[in-house]
């Protein structure tokens, strides 16, 4: 991981933003209003702001502010992205090859990817954009493919993790994991959840897997309910190119899920191959982000009183 910290006077503040992407599920009124709210506070203070056609539309905006993902992530210099931990990493991977950096404002439950408090979204809006209170994290993906006898046919990439699992509920898997082609292991289980240190707290996190902070440069392969107790967690190098092929008695059909989001049917003649994608997601935070602080929020956990 990288960060970039920025320290910009009043006359600077163009020169790094000229364009803003907004964009984001609208779920509700109250969370289409605030897509509307935010726009207005951008275009008032001379942004130029675009928006993806489902929101803009919803809000009868003028055409010359409504743009699609691909024109946004041409023209802008940040995209806002309004809603939860889902929304932002469908985003990030839209954006990712684009090379610009998102901001969330946390619509949803946890937030661990949506920094901006939708109670003091202006003030914090503010400190980024007007005072250039910000740093940039870089975060790494996951590209998965697919091949096949006739080669890869199939690819996607992830934000959290990639998980191999069969397509019916409470069928075991046989496979064997190959770690940058040298054999590591073989598993029975439910499936094998591969994780980057962002998806970490994610489902890797509810399947028994590590915390990983975001700057490691690791991944974690965790099982899914496996047949044998010896059967553990392991974190292996970040560039390390993961390889699953299957049992010869592996009939059942199988399935590549990524981020939860997007779904690869597979065979079982086919090898799975999951490595680091080259794009990455370039996350915007505000000078005072401190992950420590965000993971013992969300998980809970007791702060010293001192």
């Amino acid at each position: 991981m990288t960060t970039t910290r920025h320290t910009l006077t009043h006359q600077s503040l163009h020169k790094t933003f000229h364009t803003i992407g907004l964009v984001g599920r609208p779920r509700g009124d109250n969370t289409l209003r605030m897509h509307k709210n935010v726009f207005n506070w951008l275009n008032d203070r001379g942004y130029k702001v675009l928006v993806e056609p489902e929101i803009g539309n919803q809000l009868h905006l003028a055409p010359k502010y409504i743009a699609n993902l691909q024109q946004i992530g041409e023209q802008a210099q940040l995209v806002i992205v309004i809603g939860g931990d889902g929304n932002m990493l469908g985003k990030a991977r839209d954006f990712a090859k684009y090379n610009i950096p998102l901001i969330g404002i946390n619509r949803g439950n946890l937030g661990f990817l949506t920094d901006i408090d939708p109670n003091q979204t202006y003030t914090q809006l503010e400190a980024c954009l007007e005072r250039g209170e910000f740093f940039v994290e870089e975060r790494f993906l996951l590209e998965v493919k697919i091949e096949g006898d006739d080669g890869v046919y199939q690819a996607a990439c992830a934000v959290n993790e990639a998980v191999v699992h069969p397509a019916k509920i409470a069928h075991m898997l046989d496979f064997h994991v190959y770690i940058n082609d040298k054999f590591a292991f073989s598993q029975r289980s439910d499936g094998l959840i591969i994780a980057t240190p962002t998806g970490s707290t994610a489902y890797s996190l509810s399947a028994g897997g590590p915390i990983m902070t975001p700057d490691l440069n690791a991944l974690a392969l965790v099982p899914m309910f496996p047949h044998t107790l010896s059967s553990r967690p392991l974190v292996i190098d970040g560039d390390s190119k993961v390889s699953i092929r299957f049992a010869d008695h592996q009939h059942s059909g199988l399935e590549v899920g990524c981020d939860s989001q997007i779904t690869l049917n597979i065979r079982p003649t086919d090898v799975v191959h999951i490595q680091k994608s080259p794009h990455k997601l370039r996350l915007l935070h505000l000078n005072n982000y401190n992950y420590y602080n965000v993971l013992s929020s969300k998980l809970g956990w007791l702060r010293n009183k001192n």
